[in-house]
């Protein structure tokens, strides 16, 4: 790959658009685009990968709780992700309000998960497991040195 500057000059561009090229103008934008072949977004498949993970069933709130603050989505965005995997057959609510994949959740999630999988590797390809940490740990020094806060289940 060739890069857009020489390194005497990539040291002085600005943290704040190549981190918002790599998030959203790449990896958010692939990634959606990706699931949305499938008929999903990403909020479902978060909604989906929380259930399908869980040792056992969650409810709305646990699960609101978790995701609410991935990429600022919110309360009320949840919700209404969870209301579709529940329209689309995915996810089954109890009447004391856990919730559960279907059967037809299951393979959708693990059909979806496989999709995953790919997307990680496009991502990482000619990144050592030593850079992605580096990469890691300085994004995380940024937030830090900037009084910002971030976390990831």
């Amino acid at each position: 790959m060739e890069y857009s500057h020489s390194d005497d000059e990539l040291v002085k561009q600005p943290i704040g658009y190549w981190s918002w090229a790599a998030y959203y103008k790449a990896v958010v934008s692939r990634t959606r685009s990706a699931l949305a072949e499938f008929g999903t977004t990403q909020p479902q498949w978060w909604v989906l990968a929380q259930l399908a993970r869980a040792e056992a069933p969650g409810t709305r709130d646990d699960v609101c709780a978790v995701l609410r603050d991935y990429l600022d989505t919110g309360q009320d965005t949840v919700e209404t992700e969870i209301d579709a995997t529940v329209e689309r057959g995915r996810v089954t609510e109890s009447a004391g309000g856990r919730l559960q994949l279907t059967a037809g959740g299951r393979t959708f999630f693990d059909k979806v998960a496989a999709v995953q999988g790919e997307l990680w590797a496009e991502r990482h390809a000619g990144v050592s497991g030593e850079e992605y940490l580096t990469t890691l740990k300085v994004l995380q020094r940024f937030v830090h040195n900037t009084g910002g806060t971030a976390w990831h289940h």
